[in-house]
């Protein structure tokens, strides 16, 4: 068969593949031109997801019939004055989205030019090749239907641009068929919507239809309270209320936002929102860059929460590597790289030890319906609570434990000296132990109210921060075996523990193989001398196996500490003394990290005075 050339309309179908992808792509486009014309509010309505109509109107600078017939063909743009696409300062830039949509659906595009200062009229921004010092003043429509181009005629309109698409994909049929229901489609346009709304606080957005969970935004002022109003607005003022600011500079490198504290997770990454130069992207270094900033903090298979804007000059980052401009590509990635995490780390060390609140959610268990009332346990209410079981009273040790070594054990001895009574002291942030419950969670008081300590997790924090820090000095002490353990393990886990001998032995852990699924271990690092060597390497072992292809070696021994850390801490059951209690707070508020315990999961809670009335209906 001879080759031939395409049909110019066959040739649009094929791009449209591409570029319009589903509903919520066709919205994206439409608005970042809005963006791009400098609209200062932009109203979007949809029904059915965006299949039956995309309507998208803006009170930008609007087009005249010139700039209008031009639009609507390939490669026709106005974003590229100086024709380099190494410096690229707007969202748009192919010319490729209204013929491309025009090419599978009916489109309608009615715009007005608006008057510029001194009586001329602006029908593109400056540099467009329709661009003129005189523009005719009234408005112009121009429609297409599957390619099929009908004359630029005159129609009323405001200034400013309203695109309608009409039966997406009815020029296509097999890419209708791949689209999800409305409700979904409807969801995926809410999203895009979403990010550029907080890319662009400065224009009032607002977003209608069915299936979707419109909203009504405002223009914000171009300031951190303005940000901060809009990303409340749109990412939820429980965000805020457990988010932490940022701000960083490195170079010509800026960043900025909000990031949340690692207690505050979600099970997706959708409430990841991450801007490069204004521009909405999900870029895999950036993501990469997200997990490792909370590899030590988060719960694994949980994501954080982030809104964050990374500025930079055009000239270091390409954004013409993906068709829907959704991915970039850094010039220096290391260098990017380098400052989200570092600077994610900042922020959140300088929270210290707090933890995200949600006291509703713990006062709402408080009135559950199948919870006995308190006076259903008074005297002469009919209801006794069943007898606790006997348990023996456990020994209060006359020294310090053995948990106790190295910084906790300084505290211990600094606060016994001293031995004031708490209310003599100023009050620090977790405040002073009153009692112990269930022998597990340490009950303090502070200057807000109630704090509950979950002891192991605490100390776990604490032993793991002690660990890294000791390995980054070198310090990392080791205890030989007297005579040396002899565990067997399944083949696999004996493989992954010999391989990584040589990275173990500068933790403490010198193990070598002896033959068949048995290893020996010779030494094991000193605080765990009291450890089983048995378990210790089969825990290890284990962790060994989580290790990914990607993780750099600074992640993998930090995966390793973990499991020391964990064997090393106190247990949940462990009777403490109220100034063992006490040197565990304030190691706690010495300690970077410690709102959360090796796995993610919070250390402490904390009911507020406010929060205790509630429960006693005394406010």
């Amino acid at each position: 068969m001879p080759v031939r050339r395409l049909d110019p309309v066959l040739i649009d179908q094929i791009a449209a593949g591409e570029v319009i992808e589903r509903p919520a792509a066709a919205v994206k486009e439409l608005v970042e031109n809005a963006i791009d014309a400098g609209a200062r509010r932009i109203d979007v309505v949809v029904e059915k997801g965006g299949r039956r109509l995309i309507r998208v109107t803006d009170d930008g600078c609007g087009m005249g019939p010139e700039d209008l017939a031009l639009a609507i063909e390939r490669h026709a743009t106005s974003k590229l004055p100086d024709g380099r696409l190494d410096t690229i300062r707007t969202l748009g830039f192919r010319g490729e989205a209204l013929p491309s949509i025009g090419a599978v659906a009916r489109l309608t595009i009615s715009s007005r030019a608006r008057a510029a200062s001194g009586g001329t009229l602006r029908a593109n921004p400056p540099g467009s090749a329709g661009a003129s010092s005189q523009a005719e003043t009234s408005a112009h429509r121009i429609r297409v239907d599957a390619g099929r181009v009908e004359p630029v005629r005159p129609t009323a309109l405001s200034p400013g641009t309203r695109v309608e698409v009409e039966d997406l994909f009815h020029a296509t049929p097999a890419r209708l068929k791949f689209l999800k229901g409305d409700r979904a489609e409807a969801m995926a346009v809410t999203q895009v919507m979403r990010r550029l709304a907080l890319a662009n606080s400065a224009v009032a957005f607002a977003l209608s239809g069915d299936h979707i969970a419109g909203f009504d935004l405002p223009a914000e002022t171009q300031d951190e309270a303005g940000l901060a109003r809009r990303v409340a607005a749109l990412v939820g003022a429980e965000f805020m209320d457990n988010a932490t600011r940022l701000a960083a500079s490195r170079d010509d490198l800026s960043l900025s936002g909000f990031v949340s504290l690692p207690t505050y997770h979600r099970a997706t990454a959708e409430s990841q929102y991450l801007f490069v130069n204004g521009r909405p992207v999900r870029d895999k270094l950036l993501i990469g860059a997200l997990r490792a900033a909370y590899a030590d903090t988060i719960v694994s298979g949980r994501h954080p929460s982030v809104v964050l804007f990374l500025t930079l000059d055009p000239e270091r980052v390409d954004v013409n590597v993906h068709p829907g401009k959704l991915e970039v590509r850094f010039r220096d990635g290391e260098s990017v790289r380098g400052l989200l995490v570092r600077s994610i780390r900042d922020a959140l060390a300088a929270e210290g030890h707090r933890a995200a609140s949600r006291p509703s959610a713990v006062l709402e268990r408080f009135r559950t319906p199948e919870r006995v009332p308190v006076m259903a346990a008074l005297p002469g209410f009919g209801y006794r609570p069943p007898a606790p079981a006997a348990r023996p009273p456990a020994p209060v040790e006359a020294s310090p434990p053995v948990w106790l070594r190295g910084g906790m054990a300084e505290a211990q001895q600094a606060f016994e000296k001293t031995a004031p009574e708490p209310e003599a002291l100023s009050m620090p942030p977790l405040g002073f132990a009153r009692a112990q419950i269930g022998d597990t969670y340490i009950l303090a008081e502070n200057a807000d109210g109630l704090v509950i300590i979950d002891q192991h997790a605490a100390h776990e924090r604490l032993v793991y921060e002690r660990l890294k820090r000791a390995r980054a000095e070198g310090r990392l002490l080791r205890q030989m075996l007297l005579i040396p353990a002899v565990v067997t393990l399944d083949p696999a886990a004996r493989d992954r523990l010999v391989a990584a001998a040589e990275l173990l032995e500068p933790l403490g852990l010198v193990v070598e193989g002896f033959g068949g699924d048995a290893v020996l271990i010779r030494e094991v690092p000193a605080a765990l001398a009291h450890v089983d060597p048995a378990k210790l390497a089969q825990e290890t072992a284990d962790t060994l196996a989580e290790w990914g292809g990607s993780e750099g070696l600074e992640a993998r021994l930090d995966l390793v500490l973990k499991t020391f850390a964990c064997h090393h801490s106190i247990r949940a059951g462990r009777k403490l003394r109220l100034e063992e209690m006490d040197a565990l707070l304030r190691e706690m508020e010495a300690t970077p990290a410690s709102a959360q315990c090796n796995h993610g999961r919070p250390t402490s809670i904390r009911l507020s005075t406010t929060d205790l009335e509630r429960l006693f209906g005394r406010s």
